[in-house]
């Protein structure tokens, strides 16, 4: 008796999969809470109203999906396609061998310009990019953070976690220090809150990076930065007694 190979999961698969599980209502709370309208950070974004932990789980039963198809989802106008490839990739970079790793990385790299809303950026780039770039030159962190693009200069700073968790934060106070200046919202969060990340394993290392930059510092930055602070170490930095 012949058996049938099981068939691989496809992209077209995977689209009605997220078909079946849109709702619309969430569909418009997530377009108000990512800043859809005229001009905002994703006003060209379009939603169907999934949670990430579904997401997540069909992620995990599509794992075996092409890498054509999965830039074909990157491809798509909506956030949850593109952040369930995204989230398909962060799995296989994981569980993959080094060439697997490789080619996991690359495909990401090809395609930064579809990782382009904050929870597609911190979801996954210190699980892919940062990962990678562990044991390598770490060269290409610092061409992002130069970038004209503001998701790409997220991406150099949130990828910095993987090596934070390391204990390893040079990488994260110098890409910090060459974000400073930025004047996007969303970039000084994130370098505030990575500087947050380095206070946790080192609050010594994360105050000298403050006291030295502290007057050049935008507030939001500083207020991430110093969260977990106590209140009255908190409030000395945020009136500049340091």
């Amino acid at each position: 008796m012949r058996t049938t190979a099981p068939r691989s999961p496809s992209a077209a698969a995977l689209r009605a999969a997220l078909r079946a599980r849109a709702d619309p209502a969430k569909a418009a709370h997530l377009a108000r809470f990512f800043k859809r309208g005229p001009g905002q950070y994703a006003e060209n974004d379009r939603f169907l109203g999934i949670a990430v932990p579904e997401l997540r789980a069909l992620a995990r039963r599509h794992l075996r999906l092409s890498e054509g198809a999965v830039e074909s989802l990157l491809a798509s106008p909506y956030h949850e396609a593109r952040l369930a490839a995204l989230l398909i990739l962060a799995e296989r970079f994981a569980a993959g061998s080094e060439e697997e790793r490789a080619r996991v990385y690359a495909v990401y790299v090809r395609n930064l310009a579809r990782v382009d809303n904050w929870d597609l950026v911190d979801l996954t780039a210190p699980r892919i990019a940062g990962e990678h770039l562990v044991d390598r030159d770490r060269a290409p962190l610092y061409a992002w953070a130069r970038s004209p693009r503001l998701w790409t200069r997220r991406i150099a700073i949130v990828a910095t976690h993987a090596f934070i968790r390391r204990g390893d934060f040079a990488d994260t106070l110098a890409i910090a220090a060459l974000l400073l200046g930025d004047g996007e919202d969303l970039i000084r969060k994130a370098t505030g809150w990575m500087l947050r990340e380095v206070g946790k394993r080192d609050r010594a290392a994360e105050e000298a990076f403050l006291r030295r930059h502290l007057p050049a510092m935008p507030r939001t930055t500083l207020r991430y930065a110093i969260e977990r602070f106590p209140e009255g170490l908190r409030r000395a930095y945020l009136r500049g007694e340091v």
